[in-house]
């Protein structure tokens, strides 16, 4: 066989090679072990019908059910200009960016180069005088990959692209959750203020009624006192939620990207706090695996670190490579291109680590002790999944017994004040019976907003930890798509 024959049999042979040989560990999908169910489901489920056992329907735009065209328009806003999804978007694009980088290994490497130099020679040198050189050429490297280690640096990146996809169905998961939360506790707040207001038009009518009384001589100065005293008290609570509420709009603000200002004239107007939704989906603890977005980027985090381990695997192996060079040379530039002028040589050579003090084992180890790394932090965010469920499972059912017991307070406190203002004005109760029917009806009333904040925004949170608020998922491939060199 001739050597150029037989220098073409080496690079196709290689070429072959590369194709389908790659070292270290192929990715196999983590399969935890889920319960059975939720704890927490059937207690919910069974009492409120506001949770439901089925399986999770359509998640991606739960905010919808609140049946808030505000709430609903907030959140459309935010998904369009909130930074920290600019950021996540960015960091997708930076992914993919190195995912080309990456890839760039799999082919050939081709250089361009030129050069001019004029040298003068003394009269006793040979040639004498001045003399030019132009130069041209092209240098060419292909890196053949064998044994499959830029291969698995680019399924590393292909996974790292995914993980950073999740990233960002991460970020938007939170996002709708706290513009969701930070508009219901907004609304709350403007419901205690009116309950304050409320109760202080009350107290004051209460108060009007003990002047009259002690006008007539049938009570004393200190019940006067004591009815002016709750009207301040109740009166001194508005300033504080007003604040809370503008801090609200704040916040909902810079989460649209705008002036913490520029929403003010829309929300500072009161309006009605969200009714609970229907029945939420709750499904099977096993669906998270594939809906949470972070336990789907924890996966692929963990698909490239494993991936990793190939690339720092492939560095025990020699390293074939195709040369390739061609280079045109002459004092006249004229001529350069000219045949004469030509000179070119090609061959493959194999480059072969004998002795790197340890440091390619010892990476190995690296890439093997961040691989167990990703596993434990996959296994932590599963965990943590499951746990956020339960929480808002629990949250959400405790909270309702709560607002039905301060329902019912409130309904008996409103009794007690009507039956003390009717007995007073009679003459047959003191007036510290009045105050502290009243200053009860307030605690109950204000509680009772409170806590129908806080079972709607335990559903809020259970949307968010079955990972609702972004697109339905397709089945997540893992797999790399990297083209062999050819």
């Amino acid at each position: 066989m001739s050597r150029p024959r037989f220098t073409l049999a080496i690079a196709l042979s290689a070429a072959w090679l590369s194709g389908g040989c790659k070292v270290g560990p192929n990715f196999k999908p983590p399969q935890p072990a889920m319960p059975a169910g939720f704890v927490g489901v059937t207690n919910a489920a069974a009492a409120k019908q506001s949770v439901s056992p089925a399986p999770p329907g359509d998640l991606a735009q739960w905010w919808r059910k609140f049946n808030d065209p505000k709430l609903s328009g907030l959140v459309a806003q935010a998904l369009q200009t909130n930074l920290d999804l600019q950021l996540a978007k960015a960091r997708l694009r930076q992914a993919r960016a190195q995912r080309g980088v990456v890839a760039g290994g799999l082919w050939p490497a081709v250089t361009a180069s030129g050069s001019y130099s004029r040298t003068h020679s003394p009269p006793a040198a040979a040639p004498p005088g001045d003399h030019d050189l132009f130069q041209a050429g092209l240098d060419a490297l292909w890196e053949l990959d064998v044994f499959g280690g830029v291969r698995r640096n680019v399924e590393s990146a292909n996974a790292s692209i995914i993980a950073a996809q999740e990233d960002l169905h991460d970020v938007q998961v939170s996002l709708v959750a706290e513009v969701a939360l930070d508009y219901l506790q907004l609304r709350g707040f403007q419901q205690q203020i009116a309950v304050a207001q409320d109760n202080v038009k009350a107290q004051e009518h209460t108060a009007a009624l003990t002047r009259q009384v002690f006008r007539a001589g049938f009570n004393s100065g200190l019940d006067v006192a004591n009815a002016d005293a709750t009207v301040a008290t109740t009166r001194a609570a508005i300033p504080v939620l007003e604040t809370s509420a503008q801090q609200s709009i704040y916040a909902l603000s810079v989460l649209l990207a705008r002036p913490p200002a520029d929403l003010l004239a829309d929300l500072l107007a009161p309006g009605p706090l969200p009714a609970t939704p229907p029945a939420v989906p709750v499904g099977l603890p096993s669906e998270l695996l594939r809906r949470r977005p972070d336990i789907r980027q924890a996966e692929a985090q963990l698909h490239a670190a494993v991936a990793q381990i190939g690339v720092a695997v492939a560095d025990l192996f020699p390293k074939f490579s195709l040369t390739g060079s061609l280079t045109y040379q002459n004092n006249v530039l004229g001529n350069l291109f000219m045949g004469v002028s030509r000179s070119s040589s090609f061959g493959p050579t194999v480059t072969w680590p004998i002795f790197q003090g340890g440091s390619i084992a010892a990476n190995i180890r690296v890439q093997k002790a961040l691989r167990d790394q990703s596993y434990l932090t996959y296994q932590k965010t599963v965990l943590t999944a499951l746990q956020d469920v339960e929480n808002a499972l629990i949250a959400f059912d405790k909270e309702w017994e709560h607002r039905q017991a301060l329902s019912d307070a409130v309904l008996f406190n409103r009794k007690a004040v009507d039956l003390s203002v009717t007995l007073y004005t009679a003459g047959q109760t003191d007036f510290l019976n009045v105050l502290t029917a009243q200053r009860s009806l307030y605690a109950a009333q204000d509680a009772l907003v409170q806590s129908t904040v806080s079972t709607v925004t335990d559903l809020v949170a259970l949307y968010k930890a079955l990972g609702g608020g972004w697109d339905a998922p397709q089945p997540l491939t893992q797999q790399a798509s990297a083209a062999p060199a050819r």
